[in-house]
């Protein structure tokens, strides 16, 4: 099928089907097949890591290119090296205890682990390249094989991206596939073995509704309204300077930035003043002409933005905008927006409604870290937690009266760069996880395997049941 022709729906059907035969031909690929599959990722990566660069520069207006290289394109080869390393391992069978008396029998339970098949893997635009190849590393170690449907509003990256991978793999291994939201609502009704999805709630709901069409199993990772503790105990200028990293990284298009922070009354300003000194620090040059900065994505989601910040104005909100050079972000193309706290924010203002996905930061007041905690539980389970402070016991106060997909303590973000630990949300803000073994077994069939014993005592359970089995089963019957 020529590249330029699977982007429609019948081409569609018609390269699943594909994979789907290569996939029953083949069975579950050998350790080397796989390996070979993750070496080819991997080189894909370093030999167009510059054109990738380029690409999602390009397509965010400005893009800083070390961001690119560090958060896209080393993460994901970080990812498919760790899969690499472990996968045989991984593939191992794993025994499991069978009931007395069968085991001392010669009787054997184990889980083996199979490929599912083709996964459907479904990128937002954030990081547009490691929301591909981090859930890749995961399929293509479990022997499945794979086809990609990056966002459409990275334009110049998800055409690269075809090209390399078409490239690099046979389209019965892995492709992707370009196109608009209607290939997108298309892509997500076919009949695939299980899809993974990065992206929004709103969007996660169309999604699982066209898949359970054909009982589809999901991993949706969708972000939410992460909140940033800060106990009394804190060092608050470390506290500031990492709080605010999270924000002017991508310009806080991350699911996992922190979206609002939890700070004691009396610390507000002390926070307040840290932040400012963290921002002039790390964006020394300002905003504007920065190679260490970043876009918003396009003009609808900057208008998003700004209305947040118009709503809160308007709502009684004090708005702080950390531009230490004053520079004027009006009438400028490429939809820059400096990092802006909103302090005394109210519930009622769309910027703690909706996840922000940008460089704006609510600071909310609270008495007791007990109130924190309430606010935080009264509220959709988010991505990520984040406390920070020295207090082990409201730490470990915080970590279990919450519920979170996963937390970084006196950082943000940090837990989702931790390849041996999982990563997935909760309730709204996801469920599945991946990375490290946990994306392996997430994208494997876990299939039980029970081997009988040659011993005839199984006969007792067969009819005609006489008095040796109602005494065993009556020695069953009891507290």
């Amino acid at each position: 099928m020529p590249l330029d022709d699977i982007s429609t729906e019948n081409a569609m059907q018609s390269l699943l089907s594909k994979q789907k035969a290569a996939q029953l031909k083949e069975g579950a690929p050998t350790a080397a097949a796989r390996i070979d599959r993750l070496d080819r990722a991997i080189n894909l990566l370093v030999e167009n890591s510059d054109a990738l660069n380029d690409a999602v520069s390009t397509d965010f207006g400005h893009r800083s290119k070390d961001v690119t290289a560090f958060a896209d394109t080393a993460t994901s080869i970080a990812q498919l090296k760790f899969a690499k390393k472990h996968l045989r391992q991984w593939m191992k069978a794993e025994r499991r205890s069978v009931e007395f008396p069968f085991g001392l029998l010669g009787a054997s339970a184990r889980v083996e682990f199979q490929p599912k098949g083709v996964v459907g893997v479904i990128a937002p635009w954030n990081f547009p390249v490691g929301m591909v190849f981090g859930p890749l590393a995961g399929v293509i170690a479990a022997g499945n094989r794979a086809m990609i449907k990056p966002s459409e509003f990275t334009e110049n990256t998800s055409g690269l991206m075809k090209k390399i991978v078409a490239d690099a793999f046979d389209e019965t291994e892995v492709a992707v596939v370009t196109g608009g939201p209607e290939i997108g609502a298309a892509f997500t009704k076919l009949p695939f073995d299980h899809i993974v999805f990065t992206g929004s709630g709103s969007i996660a709901r169309h999604i699982m509704r066209a898949a359970s069409e054909n009982l589809v199993p999901l991993t949706l990772e969708l972000g939410g309204k992460s909140p940033a503790i800060l106990g009394r105990s804190a060092n608050f200028e470390k506290a500031a300077t990492r709080v605010m990293h999270g924000k002017v990284l991508n310009a806080g298009q991350i699911c996992l930035a922190p979206d609002y922070v939890l700070a004691p009354n009396e610390k507000i300003d002390e926070f307040v003043g840290h932040a400012k000194s963290a921002v002039e620090t790390m964006m020394p040059s300002g905003f504007k002409e920065n190679d260490d900065y970043t876009s918003i994505i396009n003009q609808r989601h900057y208008e998003r933005l700004q209305g947040y910040l118009d709503d809160a104005r308007e709502k009684g909100g004090e708005l702080v905008e950390i531009n230490p050079k004053n520079e004027d972000f009006s009438q400028q193309p490429q939809r820059m927006m400096p990092p802006t706290l909103v302090l005394n924010p109210t519930d009622d203002m769309a910027v703690m409604q909706d996840e922000i996905f940008g460089p704006i930061l609510p600071v909310k007041s609270y008495e007791k870290i007990d109130n924190a905690i309430d606010y935080v539980n009264a509220h959709d389970h988010p991505l990520g937690l984040y406390y920070f402070g020295a207090d082990e016991n409201e730490q470990s106060q915080v970590l279990s009266s919450t519920l979170s997909g996963g937390a970084t303590i006196n950082d943000v973000i940090f837990h989702v760069a931790q390849e041996d630990l999982p990563f997935g949300g909760v309730g709204p803000s996801g469920m599945g996880c991946y990375h490290g073994r946990d994306g392996f077994q997430e994208f494997s069939h876990k299939k039980s395997i029970y081997k009988q014993t040659n011993s005839e005592l199984i006969k007792m359970i067969r009819p005609p049941y006489g008095d040796m089995f109602r005494k065993q089963i009556k020695g069953r019957i009891k507290n």
